[in-house]
């Protein structure tokens, strides 16, 4: 269902890939959205156990666009370093494929949302955290990415360089 990756000799292990999304703070949400083109939007996210999940408002284009079509694809950038002299860039990638959905129970969401805390605010106490959570609840989405397929890839110059 997936291709393979073309330039075999760049991909990065599961688990490079992994600790990409595991580490990188920012990623793009690519959707099927309004008369079939795609839209593309970049946010903040958590990745745990072979899910990803992002936060937003209660509205909109993305929502709207996974409740119509669940397939999405998130790709994150960890290095894009231009090297002119070389005419390139030495960069690390990760593209991730699955399906999207919009978590409905709140119980769920919550837990979402502690996840997605962990990462971003670590040093909150649970009484900052339950009373952030408890006044945005209802103005917050939570989006859940199950990853079905992903590829990391690098530069060939950074694939030499590990050699």
């Amino acid at each position: 269902m997936f291709r393979d990756m073309r330039r075999n000799s760049q991909k990065l292990t599961d688990e490079e890939s992994v600790s990409i999304l595991q580490k990188a703070t920012s990623g793009v949400l690519a959707v099927i959205g309004d008369e079939d083109y795609p839209y593309a939007v970049p946010l903040s996210y958590v990745y745990c156990d072979f899910k990803i999940y992002i936060h937003c408002a209660t509205q909109g284009h993305k929502l709207d666009a996974i409740r119509k079509n669940s397939k999405v694809s998130f790709c994150v950038i960890e290095q894009d370093n231009i090297v002119p002299e070389k005419f390139t860039t030495y960069f690390r990638s990760v593209i991730a494929f699955g399906k999207g959905r919009v978590i409905e129970d709140t119980e769920e969401k919550i837990k979402a949302i502690r996840i997605l805390a962990e990462k971003y605010c670590p040093d909150v106490t649970k009484e900052q955290y339950n009373a952030e959570v408890s006044s945005a609840i209802d103005r917050m989405a939570m989006i859940e990415i199950t990853v079905e397929h992903m590829t990391g890839k690098e530069a060939i110059e950074l694939v030499k360089d590990r050699r």
